[in-house]
């Protein structure tokens, strides 16, 4: 399969993000983080990225590029990145493995972290 990513992301997504970098001058890419927040413990960051990282960890789908700050990458880990439309809300949706409860608003997330063998392992079997 190639390199290995800490999490994928949907068309939805990679669309979704496309149309941000495209309206500001400047970006290469968003980069997602967690903070501590919220009324489960954490939530989802998303910034803009106009100078990546090195220390991030890269994701590219059909030319967009979403970094991961280093350290969410334990409790993103194999998570799927979505963009969803509803009547309710519009925004990024993260499914994820290490998600053991959110909040009713859907905005908060309480994370366990991954495994850091677990992470260790899949970063060394994906550079191959």
């Amino acid at each position: 399969m190639g390199r290995f990513q800490v999490m994928t992301m949907t068309d939805a997504a990679a669309a979704r993000v496309r149309e941000i970098v495209e309206t500001r001058e400047g970006a290469h890419g968003i980069r997602v983080g967690i903070k501590k927040g919220g009324c489960a413990g954490m939530e989802y960051t998303i910034d803009l990225v106009t100078e990546p990282n090195p220390k991030d960890d890269h994701i590219e789908r059909d030319g967009v590029h979403v970094y991961v700050a280093p350290e969410a990458a334990l409790f993103l880990l194999g998570t799927e990145m979505d963009f969803e439309v509803t009547r309710i809300r519009t925004g990024f949706v993260f499914n994820n493995p290490n998600q053991s409860s959110a909040c009713g608003c859907g905005e908060s997330v309480e994370l366990k972290p991954a495994d850091l063998k677990a992470l260790a392992e899949a970063r060394e079997t994906g550079a191959a």
